[in-house]
């Protein structure tokens, strides 16, 4: 039986530990940085449905682009709640980035014609044409973006369903 030489035996102690402390500061970074969204309403549908689960990557307003899909905090009465936008203990609103700051203002969204969105804040709309979103509420800000989706984690077989909360019949193998 042949014997490791100390010097090898440590050198391969030494990667792994490194190997392992690596490991630990990815895990670290991926729990800053990701988040796992439930999807509440049809304001998404067809894309998103009540129930589903997002991973959601948090970013700032300046890596966000027109068509992406993102969760932000929308305004309660005009306002928002205190601190930085967070997971915890807050409502979130699942819609799609229809302009950016210097686009002008889609159709629908409060302004005046030719007015652009300014600087810090976002027009967003839900796939579903019977969402609530900044054709109700305006403009959402900026610095209430969560992050941007990344995919739907749970990729389930299940009839669809109304925005009317009806469900769309779906045809068995056969018939």
């Amino acid at each position: 039986m042949r014997r490791l030489s100390t010097s090898r035996g440590l050198r391969l102690l030494g990667g792994a530990g490194i190997a392992a402390a690596g490991g630990l500061l990815a895990l670290r970074w991926g729990q800053r940085s990701l988040v796992v969204v439930t999807v509440h309403g049809t304001s998404m549908m067809p894309t998103l449905r009540d129930g589903d689960r997002v991973l959601v990557r948090r970013r700032p307003l300046p890596h966000v682009r027109r068509g992406d899909i993102v969760v932000l905090e929308p305004p309660l009465d005009g306002r928002y709640l205190p601190g930085p936008a967070g997971p915890d203990g807050r409502t979130w609103n699942v819609k799609r980035v229809a302009a950016l700051p210097g686009d002008d203002l889609p159709s629908g969204v409060p302004g005046a014609s030719g007015d652009t969105v300014p600087p810090g804040a976002l027009a967003v709309l839900g796939d579903n044409p019977d969402s609530i979103d900044s054709r109700h509420r305006g403009l959402f800000s900026g610095d209430r973006l969560l992050g941007v989706v990344v995919r739907r984690l749970n990729v389930t077989a299940r009839p669809s369903q109304r925005p009317d909360g009806g469900q769309i019949p779906t045809r068995s193998p056969g018939s």
